[in-house]
């Protein structure tokens, strides 16, 4: 798998609420092995294994094998693409807000 062909969609890796955690929790720590990661979950250690691994598809978290424990870290590139997204939204909101605006000002006139 290369990083610019991900075998998940970026989205579907966050729409799951603990997937966001995982990703959290990733982001304030420069890596974190699993059994740290587990403990943070009211679940099982292969609960949060299949959550890594969708977000691994999505290319979000990079894992390494240190002895026997996998350590894993935050890769945020891909999430720029849903940056973009939202950033595309927003000034699309924005500038129909600043229409809206424009037409009540027109007919208090």
């Amino acid at each position: 798998m290369t990083g610019n062909n991900p075998l998940r969609d970026v989205f579907d890796a966050i729409a799951d609420p603990t997937r966001r955690r995982l990703i959290r929790l990733l982001a304030e720590a420069e890596e974190i092995p699993l059994h740290e990661l587990t403990a943070q979950f009211q679940m099982g250690r292969t609960a949060v294994s299949k959550h890594l691994t969708i977000l691994k598809e999505a290319g979000l978290v990079l894992d390494r094998k240190v002895g026997r424990e996998t350590r894993f870290r935050l890769n945020a590139y891909p999430l720029s693409e849903i940056q973009d997204w939202v950033a595309f939204y927003s000034k699309f909101w924005s500038t129909n807000m600043q229409r809206l605006n424009q037409l009540l000002e027109e007919e208090e006139e």
